[in-house]
């Protein structure tokens, strides 16, 4: 079921069905199911359970064994559509294998929301969840996603989007367009539109709070016009500044402009 991402008034009318005569809710949180609950004026019936990243696979068994007794079962996550980076894949999959019908009250995502908001083209897009968590492995990721055409959206962690927007500033290109969207159709909405640096250092300094996605423009086709020496230099101590490795730095500069990393590298070390 697609539950409501802030804003009350965005629940459907089958969800508010779902909760009153689903036999068993499987819920992110059980706490905030009995808000949302409250909020719509709907009494559930059914049995609850807490149904997420961590339990799901001790708990998936027993609902498949629930939908085998002929339960009704329904799934929903404290916000949007279930298996968009939240609990429900698996129980989806193991109700398919085990020969159960499967359908949905579809919902709010935010995926989609913030596409729709960010200003770039939505024709094409992808969309890859959560970044790894450590700067490693993000800057890895990032690079192998680095000449994606398609608009890209990501959901982040408060605590690393300054980090994350850094990376992706240094590896796509301090100007690549982008949106950080954050707590969607909630009473604080924000939309940030801009520059990828220019995001990095909003971030930075604000240090934005809440449920964020960022949506990120495509890589343009083919390598960008190579620039002069001096705009290449500028270009590797730009991203060293936001807090890339020099050869990280090195690497994005070439991928950007297709250029081979040795001559890069030859040409920034050549002015010290």
């Amino acid at each position: 079921m697609g539950a409501p991402l802030g804003n009350i008034g965005d629940a459907s009318a089958r969800l508010r069905e779902v909760l009153a005569t689903a036999d068993v809710i499987a819920a992110e949180d059980t706490r905030r199911l009995s808000r949302l609950a409250r909020d719509l004026g709907v009494t559930v019936r059914g049995r609850v359970v807490s149904y997420f990243e961590g339990n799901d696979e001790r708990r998936t068994p027993e609902l498949v064994e629930a939908l085998a007794g002929g339960a009704v079962v329904a799934v929903v996550t404290d916000g949007g559509m279930p298996s968009v980076s939240d609990p429900g894949y698996r129980l989806v999959r193991a109700a398919l294998d085990a020969g159960h019908p499967v359908t949905a009250a579809p919902g709010p995502s935010a995926v989609t929301t913030a596409l729709a908001l960010s200003g770039l083209p939505s024709d094409r897009f992808v969309f890859e969840g959560f970044l790894p968590r450590t700067g490693s492995h993000r800057r890895s990721r990032l690079r192998e996603l680095a000449t994606e055409p398609r608009t890209l959206v990501f959901f982040e962690a408060p605590h690393r989007i300054a980090g994350a927007l850094a990376d992706l500033a240094a590896i796509f290109g301090a100007d690549r367009p982008a949106a950080v969207c954050r707590e969607l159709t909630k009473t604080y909405e924000q939309i940030r539109r801009g520059g990828l640096a220019e995001l990095a250092e909003w971030a930075t300094a604000d240090e934005p709070r809440g449920e964020i996605t960022v949506v990120v423009g495509g890589a343009p086709a083919g390598p960008a016009a190579r620039p002069d020496d001096d705009e290449l230099r500028a270009a590797v101590a730009r991203r060293e500044t936001a807090g890339t490795s020099r050869r990280d730095a090195i690497q994005a500069v070439a991928d950007e402009y297709g250029l081979k990393r040795r001559d890069v590298y030859t040409l920034v070390h050549s002015a010290q």
